[in-house]
């Protein structure tokens, strides 16, 4: 009985964030609600604010945007799996990124000397 923890009701929605994983640190979570990254329930928030089960988190992560809803609350960092099983994932697809304007195929080997000029000339130089 000794051993037994507090039910959590509620957790600050920097440590969630932290907990789940989605930032590496509490810190990166503060910022990003200062930033107003994050919206609980639609909302802007403070890291100071409150969640509980059912709210819904959308969030500018580092690894593009996030849209959860909790399930299980947490305050402390957990390993990868248990952090899935916290909340129910909504997040769109990722973004098909694209290849940037100039860069050569790899392989191709060093540009000559016109291939630079017409390069520069492209990007705005003369």
């Amino acid at each position: 009985m000794a051993n037994e923890k507090p039910l959590l009701t509620q957790v600050r929605v920097d440590k969630y964030l932290t907990a789940t994983r989605i930032f590496k640190s509490r810190t990166q979570a503060q910022d990003a609600c200062e930033a107003s990254h994050v919206k609980v329930n639609g909302k802007n928030v403070r890291s100071s604010q409150s969640v509980k089960v059912g709210d819904r988190i959308e969030t500018r992560a580092p690894r593009g945007d996030v849209v959860m809803i909790i399930l299980e609350l947490a305050e402390k960092r957990q390993s990868a799996p248990r952090a899935r099983e916290l909340y129910e994932d909504h997040s769109p697809p990722p973004e098909e990124k694209t290849r940037a304007i100039g860069q050569r195929d790899r392989g191709m080997g060093r540009p000559t000397k016109a291939d630079r000029r017409k390069l520069q000339r492209f990007r705005g130089g003369f």
